[in-house]
């Protein structure tokens, strides 16, 4: 299979994955720039090998579960959300509001954990499948923010910061911006994004490190968001100090998703050390 080949499958893929409902054949192959002749070949591997399913009234394409199944497989696999999930659970009950963890991955911020701590009025509970826009929201700038300025706004423009993107009235179009919001995030030692990746929304973040020494890697973020009408500039120096005690726990046990992985390989390096002897 050619590199154009896997980025047009790629494509279908990450398209029928942001769509609730089962999209025509034309419609998609329209979505993704390919001849319908094409994007049925394609989509005819993929039923093959049980990622894509059609409805059989409509004829529609959809992702079946595998990708979620797989996806699922592989955080179990890193041991993220074990070690992780009582640390989030405590700090949503303490802020009673929706909190969440990203992980660092190469240039880019992923969800791997939530906790909902809202009980009463207003809920928030956005989509872990949200992609993390890292000009626009408070994980993304806490991240930002503990890298080189030059490297910040480098992998920012990367992901689209001059792009236009639906988000909140309040989100940064330029560099200059997002300059002056990295450094105060610096100086505050937390990020927040006030209207800018939803309206009516506002969250809090801090970066955690890999272990808990002060010069070790920085190897995610986590928040507390919710209604702007909670998560008010009053709030915010308070909720951070929630977070900073979460992010120093996680450091503290960060190291046993290593071990945990180690563990889980140990066996399959022992079998392959048998057959190999």
């Amino acid at each position: 299979m050619t590199v154009a080949a896997v980025d047009r499958c790629l494509s279908l893929i990450e398209t029928l994955a942001g769509e609730a409902e089962p999209l025509d054949l034309s419609g998609l192959a329209g979505r993704v720039g390919l001849p319908n002749s094409a994007a049925h070949r394609i989509l005819t591997t993929l039923m093959a090998r049980g990622w894509v399913i059609q409805d059989p009234a409509s004829q529609n394409y959809a992702l079946s579960l595998r990708l979620s199944t797989l996806a699922f497989r592989n955080l179990d696999a890193r041991a993220v959300p074990d070690i992780v999930q009582d640390v989030l659970d405590r700090l949503a009950v303490r802020t009673r509001e929706y909190c969440r963890l990203a992980i660092v991955e190469g240039e880019d911020l992923v969800w791997v954990a939530r906790a909902q701590g809202a009980v009463a009025g207003l809920r928030y509970d956005p989509d872990m499948g949200q992609e993390i826009v890292l000009h626009a929201t408070a994980n993304g700038k806490a991240w930002l923010s503990t890298l080189p300025e030059n490297e910040a706004l480098r992998i920012a423009c990367a992901r689209g910061l001059d792009a236009p993107r639906a988000a909140g009235p309040n989100c940064l179009t330029s560099v200059d911006d997002l300059r002056r919001h990295l450094d105060i995030s610096r100086s505050q030692g937390f990020a927040t994004a006030i209207e800018e990746a939803e309206e009516g929304t506002a969250a809090v973040a801090v970066a955690f490190r890999c272990d808990d020494t002060p010069d070790a890697e920085i190897a995610g973020t986590i928040s507390v968001a919710g209604p702007l009408l909670r998560i008010n500039a009053d709030r915010h120096a308070a909720l951070a100090g929630d977070l900073k005690r979460a992010a120093d726990e996680i450091a503290a046990i960060w190291p046993l998703r290593a071990r945990q992985r180690g563990a889980q390989m140990a066996p399959h390096r022992a079998v392959a050390g048998g057959a190999a002897s």
